[in-house]
């Protein structure tokens, strides 16, 4: 319980009527969840208004309204706050509410494009490795040191949130690391959070079809490094040409990192297999389990923020050699025939450069590359041409399929793909509708020595199709194909 008082000095109220002595049991922005004693937020969400069920709450049991826009009509007895904008207020009082839990540890925030999940999951690993108590916040799941707690959003609504982090606190956890997506930034779901430290990995096309422009979308991110406080230190990739963009109004101590130019942290490859990479990190060599430049990228900036938090450079790299790929994220399968699978999450034509990129590192011209991809429904149309000449540029041959048509025609988002290809480049490509089909097929086509690269679907294990998820998973697939377990 929290005097309602003491919840309202994280926000400026405009207007308040009724008694702010109440004690507040929850703090609520979904009508449905209500209990008695709450507090209930009522938010203008891009789909629904939640001063329509403002009625409602109170029947619930809600005994105090934050809200933008005063009811006509008031209940007795139940307090009104009226504010600027409940979607910022909303962060600040759900922190109070929960004790302030993110100034109990050290939370350092993730992102960028690519590469979000593979850091954040990395640090979560590390850190457990080195001995910590650690949380993770993370579109794939969210952990309390080693408890998994499903994940629905790249980052949870503010409320949930700050539970979370309070939950961490209490199971003991003194780091949490924690994935940042443009929305939450934009929607202020990391409002009242406190950061020790920021990291930004690069900038590509992706959530057009929410942000509008790349502008809008670029500034999202960089409203995360605007907010870091004195006390926290950001690392920004200066190999992007946004890095510097992200920190140049930035009150944190700044660091870089890099894999082609002079930087605070650099890295090298001297020797790449697909079994993993030697590197020189900060003038020391390291054997990992990973593929790719962007990988080294990934890592790099992973070690940054691990030195930067005190850990020591030697026992770090010494861990760093014992992580194992995250799930979904250039993952290896070998075939009885001697070609090997490669699933991968690239979902964006950013993403898939990369990874064939880090394919073609590792052939080095021995053996062909046969793509499987396909484009997500109700999502940045403008991507779809663009993923399909990435994938034709540098495979053999390319599969068009279905990846999650969501609400869409499988076959109209493969069209869109086409209509990116000239007719040269539409020699290289097949579509099957079917992915169980597109996958056996490539993998019918593969000889020894040569790579399937399945992409866009990673760690997912569900294929949505008009509303209704249907159970789906690349690595099961391949594997049954393959008749290994």
């Amino acid at each position: 319980m929290k005097a309602l008082s003491e919840l309202l000095k994280a926000v400026k109220p405009l207007t308040v009527e009724g008694s702010c002595d109440v004690e507040i049991a929850g703090v609520e922005i979904d009508s449905r969840k209500v209990k008695q004693g709450d507090l209930f937020v009522a938010m203008k969400g891009t789909q629904v208004d939640g001063h329509r069920f403002i009625g409602k709450a109170i029947g619930q049991g809600a005994v105090a309204i934050l809200c933008e826009d005063m009811p006509q009509e008031k209940a007795e007895g139940v307090t009104y706050i009226q504010v600027a904008s409940t979607e910022e207020a909303v962060g600040p009082v759900a922190t109070r509410f929960f004790g302030d839990p993110s100034r109990k540890l050290k939370l350092v925030g993730v992102t960028g494009t690519n590469g979000k999940t593979t850091i954040a999951t990395l640090l979560y690993n590390l850190f457990r490795k080195l001995g910590h108590k650690v949380g993770l916040l993370s579109t794939v799941c969210n952990y309390i040191d080693g408890e998994a707690v499903p994940a629905d959003h790249t980052t949870p609504d503010p409320i949930a949130l700050n539970e979370l982090l309070a939950r961490m606190v209490s199971a003991g956890c003194t780091y949490c690391f924690m994935e940042c997506s443009s929305h939450a930034i934009q929607q202020h779901r990391i409002g009242g959070l406190h950061f020790a430290g920021g990291l930004f990995t690069n900038l590509t096309r992706d959530h057009l079809d929410y942000h509008k422009t790349f502008e809008n979308y670029r500034n999202a991110k960089k409203m995360f490094f605007d907010m870091l406080p004195k006390t926290a230190f950001a690392v920004t990739n200066a190999d992007d040409k946004n890095g510097l963009f992200m920190v140049q109004n930035c009150k944190a101590s700044v660091k870089t990192y890099s894999i082609q130019r002079v930087a605070d942290y650099r890295a090298r490859i001297l020797e790449c297999h697909f079994e993993g990479m030697y590197l020189e990190i900060d003038g020391k060599e390291v054997g990992v389990q990973f593929i790719g430049r962007f990988n080294v990228s990934n890592l790099l900036a992973v070690y940054a923020a691990t030195v930067l938090l005190g850990e020591d450079a030697q026992a770090v790299l010494v861990a760093m050699s014992t992580l194992g790929s995250v799930s979904g994220r250039l993952e290896p399968i070998r075939s009885p025939e001697g070609f090997t699978a490669i699933v991968d999450y690239a979902h964006t034509p950013d993403a898939i450069a990369n990874v064939l990129s880090a394919i073609h590192e590792v052939l080095n011209g021995k053996g062909k590359v046969i793509t499987v991809c396909g484009a997500g429904g109700n999502r940045d149309h403008g991507k779809r041409p663009l993923m399909a000449q990435e994938a034709v540029r540098q495979s053999d041959k390319v599969i068009l399929t279905s990846d999650n048509p969501r609400n869409e025609d499988p076959q109209a988002i493969i069209d869109d793909m086409l209509a990116g290809l000239d007719a040269q480049q539409r020699r290289k490509v097949i579509t099957i509708t079917d992915r169980r089909e597109a996958i056996r097929t490539a993998c019918m086509m593969a000889e020894k020595g040569d790579v399937v690269l399945v992409a866009g679907k990673g760690h997912e294990t569900y294929q949505e199709i008009n509303g209704v998820k249907h159970h789906f998973d690349d690595h099961e697939v391949l594997r049954d194909i393959f008749n290994v377990k």
